[in-house]
């Protein structure tokens, strides 16, 4: 369960505090998928750095896995980001001198070790129509095909939620839906909270709860 109460933040500039947040409110069971709208600069990403304990809130409380994460210390907050929250970025962040198995495996070089990860990178790889791509370098790879082997080394540690910034922002519009249709099934597999934030309406129509960040809030709009 994710709670998030009165989640403020604010940035200090040399011109002086910047406000990108203000009072947000969200709760979250797990297997739940939202869908985050709103222009560019409005907090979007700043939202989801927060839920995912890359970048600290100027105040509210945060609530994920029954622990306020931000009242750990850093060595127990990677921890629990390494373990059980999964990230895909608009670019796919995958190490170019690794093959997209070698990838895919990455997140387990720290942590707790898993000995059956290998079988299931390769046959979530298999799944996401990449098992002939193992060996390959992401040089070699599409759009489509970087983004998801980015979807597969998120999961692969079977995390308690998903955070998504705008996973098919680069994409057209036949792999997007792709990519969408493969998250929405690996979502329901795992039960695991589901957020993407993206620009387009049409995606963001696909998810039964709609959110808008509008003044620094998170509105609710379907």
């Amino acid at each position: 369960m994710l709670k998030a109460t009165a989640i403020s933040k604010i940035y200090e500039t040399a011109a002086g505090p910047v406000p990108v947040l203000e009072n947000v409110y969200l709760t979250l069971n797990q297997g739940e998928a939202i869908s985050i709208m709103g222009p560019s600069g409005c907090g979007k990403s700043t939202l989801l750095h927060i839920l995912g304990l890359l970048d600290p809130p100027t105040a509210g409380t945060y609530e994920f896995g029954g622990v306020q994460p931000w009242t750990l210390d850093e060595k127990e907050q990677a921890r629990i980001r390494n373990g059980k929250i999964g990230f895909i970025f608009q670019d796919h962040c995958l190490l170019p001198q690794c093959t997209v198995l070698e990838n895919v495996l990455a997140p387990l070089v720290v942590g707790e070790q898993d000995d059956d990860a290998e079988a299931r990178a390769r046959d979530l790889l298999r799944r996401a129509g990449l098992g002939e791509r193992l060996d390959h370098f992401p040089s070699q790879l599409s759009g489509g095909e970087k983004q998801r082997v980015a979807i597969v080394r998120a999961i692969i540690r079977k995390p308690a939620m998903l955070l998504c910034d705008e996973p098919t922002g680069n994409l057209d519009q036949a792999t997007a839906w792709q990519v969408l249709e493969l998250l929405a099934e690996l979502r329901r597999e795992l039960q695991c909270i589901l957020i993407i934030v993206t620009h387009s309406a049409e995606i963001a129509a696909e998810f039964p709860r709609q959110f808008l960040v509008r003044g620094g809030r998170l509105v609710r709009t379907e």
